[in-house]
């Protein structure tokens, strides 16, 4: 039996977002290869630069990652000596994230490519939309979605 599967944008909300995730991830990655990071790995400097140490469970839920995925994206910035991971101050169970000096530093580098790709993102898109873009965005991520068990 033949499934008609609508076609085009307004097919599938989650398609459309994970292509232009995928797409803005290459041109931020493009203009930070010069750094030697990712965007995702600027993220994740950044938001340690934000939020000072903390647990790898919080993180990932800062990033709305999920803690598997976080794990692969730290350990090269671990052995690059751009964070550190050690037991956790509350619970020595957990691990905790810290920037280092030497991440301090690279973050710093890489602000001026992160600058210009937002820069030349907004030229691109617009700076209205832009903005709207990520405002729209903001809200999908702290909306509560139904789960599937109910």
């Amino acid at each position: 039996m033949a499934v008609d599967i609508p076609s085009g944008p307004e097919a599938c909300t989650c398609l459309a977002v994970r292509q232009a995730a995928r797409h803005i991830t290459q041109f931020y990655d493009h203009l930070l290869a010069p750094t030697g990071l990712r965007i995702s790995q600027f993220s994740i400097l950044a938001k340690l630069r934000q939020h000072g140490p903390i647990t790898i469970n919080e993180l990932a839920a800062a990033l709305v990652m999920d803690r598997t995925t976080l794990g692969r994206n730290i350990l090269p910035l671990e052995r690059e000596g751009l964070i550190s991971i050690v037991p956790g101050q509350i619970d020595r169970r957990s691990k905790e994230v810290r920037l280092t000096d030497t991440g301090v530093q690279r973050l710093r580098r890489s602000r001026k490519a992160w600058n210009t790709a937002q820069a030349r993102f907004s030229a691109t898109f617009g700076e209205d939309r832009a903005v709207g873009l990520r405002e729209l965005l903001h809200e999908v991520t702290t909306t509560d979605l139904p789960s599937t068990a109910g």
